[in-house]
Order: structure tokens, then C-alpha cells, then sequence
């Protein structure tokens, strides 16, 4: 089994994490840290070397007494770093092509996953959506990929059989019905779930169904952007 990314391992550790939520506030001195974090000096010490081993932390020379070194939190090298972690939560399937994103009726969450996975991987990611009982593109689904920016030609409900003999490494249910049914999924397929709820489902005035189904993109985008963070490595 993959060992954890070592940004996770390092910033574990309880005193680690503690001085990086320090320095995210202030840059700090040695001593200064010794009496917040109420730690010994020599550990506060050793800690802020492996920080600074992992560039996560800077250190620079006090221009008032050189004899004095303030510690800096980079944070875009830990923001980074996380994400790079982050990517590894998707890194099982950073190989898997193509993608299949299943729901029952490949009406919303499914057919937008496809849209949003293709729009985000500029196509260089086989992609596809189906439904055990499509019933045809929510229109309000193509509004809002419409609103922002994403390519809606082409899509269209489908079931199963429309699908040929494609071969889909991953397959990625969005509904938690259909998940009782992946047995009827390829048995090389790796299956992940997504449990999102059915925007179509909402009842309400337009802007509350459109409402609920901008929320459904903001879920998808944010899953996808894990996800197409395995390909960018």
C-alpha cells in the first residue's frame, strides 16, 4: 500500500502543526515560540529544521540584531504541498482512463460530471457519463454549464448500451441508488463514489431549482479539481 505523502507525516506531528499555525499568524523568534507553545527549547529547535528541510518554513536574520533569527511560514509552498497531497487522494485512479460517471437518470449529476471533467482536462481525459434509466439533459444542467464557460455539444442522455464495448478503468457513481448496482460494472473497473444529491429532485421556484443545481457544480468542480490533480503530476 502507498505510504502517506510526507507533507501529511510531517505536519502530523502535534508540535509541527502548532508551530505552523503560529507562524501563520506572525513571523516569530525561537525564543518566542518556546513561550507560546510552552515546549522545550531544543524541540522547537529540531522542529522548525525539518519545517525548514521541507521549505515549508524560512528563516532570515533580524535586521535589528543579527544575532537574532525570525521564522517565516511560506505559504504557498504549504498550500502547495497539501495540494500535491491532495492529489493522492485521486492517485488511484491518476492512471485510470477513461472515466465513466454513472447516476440513475444521466439527466445532472452525471452528465454535468462529464462536462466538468472534460472542460477541466481540456479533453486530454477520455470521458464519458451514463444512466441506468437516462431520461434525457436537465435543461437547467445545461444553463449552468452554459454560465460558466463549459462546451454542452454533444451531451446527451444515454443508457448503458450506447456505450459499446468501451472499457473504463474508473467508474465514478454519483448516486447512491446506483451504487447498489455496481455489480453490473466491469469487474476491472476501479468503482468510486461520489454521493451527491439530485439537483433534480428540488422543487421550488427557478431560482431556487437553478440555485440547487449551481451547487451541484460547485460540489463537482471541487471533486474533479482532486481528481485532475493526479493527471498534472
Amino acid at each position: 500500500m502507498e505510504a502517506a505523502p510526507p507533507v501529511l507525516k510531517l505536519l502530523a506531528h502535534d508540535v509541527r502543526w502548532r508551530l505552523v499555525k503560529a507562524l501563520a499568524q506572525s513571523d516569530r523568534r525561537v525564543g518566542e515560540l518556546v513561550n507560546l507553545l510552552d515546549v522545550r527549547h531544543n524541540l522547537v529547535s529540531y522542529h522548525l529544521r525539518l519545517l525548514r528541510e521541507a521549505e515549508l518554513v524560512s528563516e532570515r536574520r533580524s535586521s535589528r540584531d543579527a544575532r537574532d533569527v525570525y521564522y517565516t511560514l511560506e505559504p504557498d509552498a504549504v498550500r502547495d504541498a497539501l495540494n500535491h497531497a491532495g492529489g493522492h487522494l485521486a492517485a488511484s485512479p491518476a492512471g485510470a482512463r477513461p472515466v465513466l460517471f454513472v447516476c440513475t437518470g444521466n439527466s445532472a449529476r452525471s452528465v454535468m460530471a462529464e462536462a466538468l471533467l472534460r472542460d477541466a482536462t481540456r479533453g486530454t481525459v477520455p470521458v464519458a457519463s451514463a444512466g441506468t434509466q437516462p431520461q434525457g439533459v436537465h435543461p437547467v444542467a445545461l444553463r449552468v454549464l452554459t454560465g460558466r464557460g463549459v462546451a454542452t455539444e454533444g451531451l446527451h442522455s444515454k443508457g448503458f448500451d450506447e456505450l459499446g464495448d468501451q472499457a473504463f478503468e474508473t467508474v465514478i457513481t454519483l448516486c447512491d441508488i446506483v451504487r447498489e448496482q455496481c455489480s453490473t460494472f466491469p469487474a476491472h473497473s476501479r468503482l468510486v463514489h461520489w454521493s451527491i444529491a439530485d439537483p433534480a429532485a428540488v422543487a421550488g421556484s427557478p431560482s431556487q431549482v437553478r440555485a440547487a443545481f449551481e451547487r451541484t457544480a460547485d460540489d463537482l468542480s471541487k471533486r474533479i479539481a482532486a481528481l485532475t490533480a493526479a493527471y498534472r503530476r
